[in-house]
């Protein structure tokens, strides 16, 4: 148990620094939640925006310039747990796999990433639900926490897939930058009309969303939502783990077992050599000896 722990200290201490290394990542999450928030907030009308939430059936109307807060701030820290993961498995991808080709177990590999996910993600989440709340106090704090934290964890997972399936840094980012905005704009009600659309049942936030979305003006909890999301959240695990270890492999061979015969001998024992009679022994130390 000791070593199982001191491998997954070891490989989560390595994690951590590789995030706290990644400054432009710490930058976006100091700066650009806050200044996305507020920007939302003072240039957005804030005329009421009626529309139905489709997860408890209520016909809300926040200011419009609060919900987009709120689907800003969705977006805000999926693309910055997407960025960090992605970036944090492509620069690290050579090290990963050459623990792993060394003997390092994958399990604690992963382990180790998912749980610097998770840290992450806490810190991202609360410190966009602590931005939201300078302005107006949502209904459920923490529930919009639990929702964009459920959110970035997702994204963060598929920053792993795409960080080990590409090859090359800009089509990462690319791809979670255009995942993730048309993922919340399709369903923010001012910018998109189809937001009632069953399509978007299955976009990878649509449960953040609800959850969020119900958290901020509603009373009523949406624990659907949050299971929805969650969904999500096991699937992108799975794939990231797969993919993980797909591209990692352990190079060494197999420890050989004890009691099974040496490669190239396999059914077959040698037998031990009688020992010489006497007489033979001397004539051949004599045959051997020196001349």
């Amino acid at each position: 148990m000791r070593r199982h722990w001191s491998l997954f200290t070891t490989a989560s201490r390595y994690a951590l620094i590789g995030h706290a290394r990644n400054r432009f990542a710490m930058l976006l999450v100091v700066v650009y939640i806050p200044v996305w928030i507020a920007l939302a907030y003072l240039t957005i009308p804030d005329q009421p925006a009626p529309f139905r939430l489709r997860a408890t059936g209520e016909v809300l109307s926040p200011p419009g310039n609060h919900l987009t807060q709120i689907t800003g701030a969705l977006n805000a820290v999926t693309l910055i747990a997407g960025f960090m993961m992605f970036a944090a498995t492509f620069t690290g991808g050579r090290f990963d796999r050459r623990l792993a080709m060394a003997g390092y177990p994958r399990y604690h590999l992963v382990l180790a990433k998912l749980s610097a996910l998770t840290l992450v993600c806490v810190a991202v989440a609360t410190y966009a639900t602590v931005a939201v709340g300078f302005g107006w106090p949502p209904r459920q704090p923490l529930l919009l926490a639990a929702a964009l934290f459920c959110a970035a964890l997702t994204y963060g997972a598929l920053g792993v897939v795409f960080g080990s399936v590409l090859r090359r840094e800009v089509e990462g980012m690319f791809a979670i930058l255009m995942i993730s905005i048309l993922d919340v704009a399709l369903q923010n009600p001012l910018s998109s009309s189809g937001s009632d659309s069953a399509v978007v049942q299955f976009l990878p936030t649509y449960g953040a969303v609800q959850a969020g979305m119900s958290a901020a003006f509603s009373d009523s909890p949406d624990v659907r939502g949050l299971v929805i999301q969650c969904l999500w959240l096991a699937g992108a695990s799975a794939a990231a783990f797969l993919v993980f270890r797909r591209r990692t492999r352990n190079a060494l061979a197999p420890r050989q077992k004890p009691w099974l015969p040496a490669p190239g001998r396999r059914g077959t024992a040698e037998k031990p050599r009688a020992p010489l009679p006497p007489a033979e022994s001397g004539a051949s130390a004599e045959a051997h000896g020196p001349t």
